[in-house]
């Protein structure tokens, strides 16, 4: 536990992250977002530095875990000109965690070697309470050495770890993950939106669901909050969107046709037109209950009437 963290992106996953490794006493140094507010307040509960620069987290650590929200995102932090986390990264490790593009993942490993740094992809494939209490489960990418060098700190994010391969085989599995949790979400809010129309007990149907075919892991985290309109985010509806599109070039780089993926990205990113995106992927239940998601677009109308 000698060598000391840093973060760049400490939004709901990457803060929790970092209170969990303090509390594992780990020395959490350096916190970097480009929310100001948001890094300052974690630094501060912490006991780290506020950094206003990518070059001071990694002058500050030894190890960096990014917690970023796309391709965009990754490549600014890895930027080859101006502030970026490149900058005097020799002996660095970067495990970088967010759901990104598998050749972003290559690109920064290519790029982390470059400057004599050692990289690795970690996906995540749990949510905000496992990120605090270092039960997520991780797929990580890169070199079996890298691999070992970031177990020290993984093993005490996670409840088990699973080495995938090189650089951008985790990223692909993570995508494949969340196509078929999204084509399961979709497909579970349809059925209850039917139900609902069909003036079906909903908890009768969903303990049905439980008992037959059509039972999935989203109805158990999801189905009751689709029926409660309960939609506080632990992976938004414009996350969604954003992941099925990964899952989907995938598969156009295979020369394979995917109709459900594609029709459940349509459906979070009519979420994300409707000005949904930022409610939990749960949300999408708000497209297929009738009477839902027009009054929110009528709102949402209104509201714009008034500005």
């Amino acid at each position: 536990m000698a060598e000391k963290i840093g973060f760049v992106g400490v939004g709901r996953m990457g803060a929790n992250m970092a209170r969990r490794l303090k509390d594992c006493k780990f020395k959490v140094t350096a916190v970097y977002d480009t929310y100001q507010k948001g890094a300052a307040d974690v630094a501060a509960e912490i006991g780290a530095k506020h950094c206003q620069t990518l070059a001071e987290v990694t002058e500050l650590a030894d190890v960096i875990i990014t917690v970023v929200i796309d391709d965009k995102s990754m490549k600014n932090i890895f930027a080859t000109r101006g502030d970026s986390l490149l900058t005097g990264a020799k002996g660095k490790l970067f495990i970088n965690c967010a759901t990104v593009s598998p050749e972003v993942h290559v690109e920064v490993e290519k790029l982390a070697r470059q400057a004599k740094a050692e990289s690795l992809e970690a996906c995540m494939a749990s949510s905000i309470p496992q990120a605090r209490d270092g039960t997520l489960y991780l797929m990580c990418g890169g070199t079996p050495k890298t691999f070992e060098r970031a177990k020290p700190v993984l093993e005490k994010l996670s409840k088990e770890l699973r080495y995938v391969g090189k650089s951008g085989s985790a990223a692909q599995v993570k995508a494949l993950v969340n196509m078929v949790m999204n084509i399961n979400t979709a497909g579970l809010a349809e059925g209850l939106g039917l139900a609902h129309a069909l003036k079906l007990d909903l908890n009768m149907v969903m303990e049905i669901f439980s008992q037959t075919g059509a039972n999935s892991r989203v109805l158990a985290t999801d189905g009751g909050d689709m029926r409660d309109r309960e939609h506080s985010c632990f992976f938004s509806g414009a996350h969604a969107a954003k992941d099925s599109g990964i899952a989907l070039a995938l598969g156009r780089k295979q020369k394979l046709e995917l109709p459900l993926a594609a029709a459940t990205k349509r459906q979070f990113d009519k979420m994300v037109k409707l000005g949904l995106g930022e409610l939990d992927k749960s949300g999408i239940a708000e497209l297929t209950f009738k009477g839902r998601a027009p009054k929110k677009a009528a709102k949402k109308k209104k509201r714009a009437a008034r500005s």
